[in-house]
């Protein structure tokens, strides 16, 4: 019985190696670009060789082939398959260096062969390059965004090809990625108590992609950051809100959202069909999160995207930042209004720095008037502790003032004022209490 198990564990280890070098040295890995004509000319040898030897995992010697191929033959028929195995090498072999040095061999295969069929395939394979490298929403953005622009220019330089519905999936799943992380961004301002920048950033979201799974969650943030800014930021809750009941029917905010608007006095819309619709679907088919991926979700590098839409058109625009409401009136104004031109010249007056204004500082034509248009009238109100006008406002002011008074107006702040007690008030209080 001891001599049949000393047999037996050999055999096992025999096995055991066999199989690891069929695995890893032996196994084919067939090449999706093949050359089906059937000849025996030098460069077609050539290239049946290196696909041979890229289909075993032998990288290398392929492009070497390849590039041999390329510089011996260089009226071959053979030679845009052959440049597009080379890329396809390097996206075989993997690993940052290589997929760097594939998109740039893909790139030159659609700069040269633009009207081939798989040029396509070569720009679904530079999306895809980003796609495998993208990391979690609360990470670094720079390859989700890299991958939002690879598959977005799929989508415009080859709407009708096969990979075109592929890339549209894609991009729904990054643009949940980069949407969550605006949202975990903005929800961050929002629990700190900067409002301002809290709505800055959701309001961007909410605009930019309306695809998100948590876009209603987003607005009903964004409706409660504008409530504690204050009365003049009415109208922008009510906005939100209304955007909750129409847009997104079947969120668990619809009928708060409806209760809001109802004690705002504003009406309530009625909710969108293709929107509702939509919504349905996106409930009946969104893939659930088992038990282990939420365990297994934080030893991986890629995003969890199983609740990225189904269906829906993806965002083909770049999200642009807008300027927050913390900013002043008059100086949104002049950025949005002045001149981003930049002239050069030669300067012959060496104390021109030193005696002329600097040309930054000088407002727009038109700006400086506009942003202040009653800057020579005098003030008909007071400022409390906390910046805003208080009600002491002139009773007998027009209307069309109205504008001009909200303009002048301090704008929220992203920093909680702590009103501090005078020390008269202090002072008394404690008398007070010794009596």
């Amino acid at each position: 019985m001891l001599f049949t198990r000393n047999r037996i564990h050999p055999i096992i280890v025999l096995t055991a190696t066999v199989s690891l070098i069929a695995v890893s040295g032996c196994r084919r890995h067939k090449y999706e670009n093949p050359i089906a004509k059937d000849t025996q000319q030098p460069d077609k040898v050539l290239f049946d060789k290196a696909i041979n030897d890229i289909e075993r995992g032998r990288y290398e010697v392929a492009r070497l082939t390849l590039n041999t191929l390329i510089n011996t033959y260089d009226t071959s028929e053979f030679l845009a398959k052959a440049k597009l195995a080379i890329a396809d090498s390097w996206y075989r072999e993997g690993g940052t260096h290589a997929w760097a040095q594939a998109e740039a061999e893909y790139k030159d295969f659609i700069l040269f062969y633009p009207t081939m069929e798989e040029a396509a395939e070569s720009q679904e394979k530079v999306c895809d390059i980003h796609y495998k490298q993208m990391e979690k929403a609360d990470r670094d953005r720079q390859q989700a965004i890299r991958a939002e622009d690879e598959c977005r220019q799929l989508l415009v330089q080859f709407p009708n090809s096969k990979f075109a519905p592929d890339a549209q999936q894609k991009l729904r799943n990054i643009q949940e990625v980069l949407a969550m992380g605006e949202y975990k961004t903005g929800m961050f301002y929002h629990n700190k108590g900067s409002y301002p920048a809290a709505a800055n950033r959701l309001h961007s979201l909410v605009d930019q992609y309306p695809l998100f799974s948590s876009a209603d969650e987003a607005l009903w943030q964004l409706a409660d950051g504008y409530s504690r800014m204050g009365d003049r930021f009415e109208d922008k809750a009510a906005a939100a809100y209304t955007r909750i009941v129409k847009d997104y029917p079947l969120s668990d905010h619809a009928d708060e959202a409806t209760q809001k608007l109802q004690a705002l006095n504003r009406p309530v819309p009625q909710a969108d069909p293709v929107a509702y619709a939509r919504m349905k679907y996106e409930l009946e088919n969104r893939d659930k999160a088992g038990m282990m991926s939420h365990v297994m979700g934080i030893f991986k590098h890629n995003p969890d995207t199983h609740a990225a839409a189904k269906s829906g058109t993806p965002a083909m625009a770049a999200n642009r930042p807008t300027i927050p409401l913390s900013v002043p009136t008059a100086l949104a104004a002049s950025q949005t209004g002045g001149t981003s031109d930049v002239s050069v010249q030669t300067v012959t007056d060496p104390t021109a720095l030193d005696t002329k204004p600097d040309a930054r500082q000088i407002p727009p034509a038109g700006g400086a008037g506009a942003a202040n248009p009653a800057a020579g009238a005098p003030a008909t109100g007071t400022e409390n502790g906390s910046g805003d006008r208080s009600s002491t406002t002139d009773v007998s002011a027009k209307p069309a003032d109205a504008a001009a008074t909200a303009a002048n107006q301090a704008p929220p702040t992203n920093h909680q004022q702590v009103q501090k007690k005078k020390k008269k008030e202090k002072k008394k209080a404690d008398t007070t209490q010794t009596q």
